[in-house]
């Protein structure tokens, strides 16, 4: 509760701090440590007022013949220098080079609703068709080159099965090759393969609870290995391990639409329902160390330098924000 306050008002943090300290105290001294953890956690969820990233305007460049449609992800090639948009247009899937011009271009045709994007460690590109409809509903797998290695559902059969999906809307990729698909606008699950694309097992259903899901959008593995769920419509990342055994929920990231972690556990989430906000912090302990907003993205990545890039769907661009 003390952290959504402060969220809504810095002030009011400041006189509950005052509040934590005076005497007689209004908390106990075994409450009154928690507490001044759980403010400072705020304090840092609200961010610096002074600007960390810098806007870099008109920085994804596309040629004459291709238009910009709702960009609703993004994720760094290997180099962590090129970055790959996955937008509702055709060509949906593009790749940039550090300057932003368009470097390489594929999948027309292929995907009926495109929705989540996602660079395993091996190199290799997976995309999710969120389907519209009855059709579509697939996860593929890719050669960087754009040959199809792997189909996982059924084509135009939504569903919920071991070979079916409806409304599949991201893919992460452990380091054994295990794959974990959020199977989220119609069902709300998590669907686990292996490598080979052998169904595993899947866990969630609709509700609030811990392990149930309202709308699970994005998903993302930490350097320990834990799944990082986004449950959108619930307000909250909750946190797995890998066999779906329920770990924690972290309700100050809003409600997540796009989460990149990079190897040193730094967190961003795109959160452009509740903060209106890109959100910067540590996948350790869930603190919160910067935000840059307003900005309404679903897809958000970072580079080799901290530059971080937005997915717009309704701007309908990829926006770049440099590191100060």
């Amino acid at each position: 509760m003390l952290r959504n306050l402060f969220v809504v008002s810095p002030p009011i943090a400041l006189v509950l701090v005052g509040v934590l300290l005076v005497e007689p105290p209004y908390f106990s001294p075994a409450d009154r440590l928690p507490a001044l953890r759980l403010l400072a956690r705020g304090f840092g969820s609200v961010g610096s007022t002074q600007p960390v990233y810098a806007k870099v305007e008109g920085w994804a460049q596309l040629p004459g013949n291709i238009e910009w449609g709702q960009v609703i992800s993004v994720d760094p090639a290997p180099d962590r220098e090129h970055i790959y948009a996955f937008h509702r247009s055709e060509p949906p899937i593009l790749l940039f080079d550090a300057s932003g011009a368009l470097v390489q271009h594929w999948g027309d045709e292929m995907f009926a609703w495109p929705h989540g994007f996602h660079v395993d460690p091996d190199g290799n590109l997976w995309a999710t068709d969120g389907g519209r409809g009855g059709e579509g509903h697939q996860v593929f797998k890719f050669a960087p080159d754009g040959q199809v290695l792997m189909k996982l559902g059924t084509a135009n059969m939504p569903g919920e099965s071991p070979t079916n999906f409806n409304g599949p809307t991201d893919v992460a990729v452990a380091r054994n090759g295990d794959v974990f698909v959020t199977d989220g606008h119609v069902n709300n699950r998590v669907v686990k393969f292996s490598s080979t694309g052998k169904f595993i097992k899947a866990w969630g259903k609709k509700g609030t609870g811990p392990g149930e899901f309202n709308l699970p959008h994005t998903i993302a593995i930490d350097s320990r290995g834990r799944v990082f769920v986004g449950d959108r419509s619930n307000a909250r990342i909750q946190i797995f391990d890998q066999e779906g055994t329920f770990l924690e929920e972290w309700p100050q990231f809003g409600m997540p639409s796009g989460i990149y972690i990079t190897a040193d556990d730094t967190i961003y989430v795109a959160d452009y329902q509740k903060h209106e906000a890109l959100l910067v912090g540590s996948a350790k302990d869930g603190s919160i160390t910067a935000r840059i907003e307003s900005v309404i993205a679903e897809g958000i990545a970072v580079d080799a330098v901290g530059n971080i890039y937005a997915g717009e769907v309704s701007g309908r661009t990829l926006t770049k924000f440099k590191k100060q």
